[in-house]
């Protein structure tokens, strides 16, 4: 009787903690979008999509061969001149991830710089606002190269 007594405490307490577990876990879903980035100096996919307020998780992953290539995901705020902010980003070292100071607020996120081998990740609430936002590589010259691309957010 003990035993039976034990056995039926233990699935009662498993299905409480599941259902407290399952409640912490309920709208705070994480979509996950692997980038690659490589020698040919391009995103890989070059453009996300994303529904208003999502969390998204970017995993940015280093591909290429030539390890001297640093690249970075930097997420621009709407509005944000992308060539005027990687030309200004371009002055910066790589101490503060080719991104100045003064150009923080331009910034919704970003990441360290990654080179072969490496990766790194941020996680990011997608705007409210829908639209088109870009994201760069502020390692300089990357961007007018190519390395560019697009959150859709809708």
């Amino acid at each position: 009787m003990k035993t039976k007594t034990l056995a039926i405490a233990r699935v009662v307490i498993t299905l409480l903690l599941g259902a407290n577990i399952s409640a912490m876990g309920q709208g705070a879903e994480v979509s996950t979008i692997e980038l690659s980035v490589g020698d040919n100096m391009r995103y890989t996919p070059s453009v996300i999509q994303a529904h208003p307020g999502e969390r998204v998780r970017i995993v940015l992953k280093g591909v290429g061969k030539l390890a001297a290539l640093g690249h970075n995901f930097v997420l621009l705020k709407k509005g944000t001149a992308p060539k005027t902010f990687v030309d200004k980003a371009a002055k910066a070292t790589e101490e503060t991830g080719f991104i100045p100071a003064a150009m923080n607020d331009q910034v919704i996120v970003a990441t360290a710089l990654v080179k072969p081998g490496e990766s790194d990740e941020v996680t990011v609430e997608a705007p409210i606002e829908p639209g088109e936002y870009t994201f760069v590589c502020s390692f300089p010259g990357h961007s007018a190269l190519g390395m560019k691309g697009q959150l859709i957010v809708k």
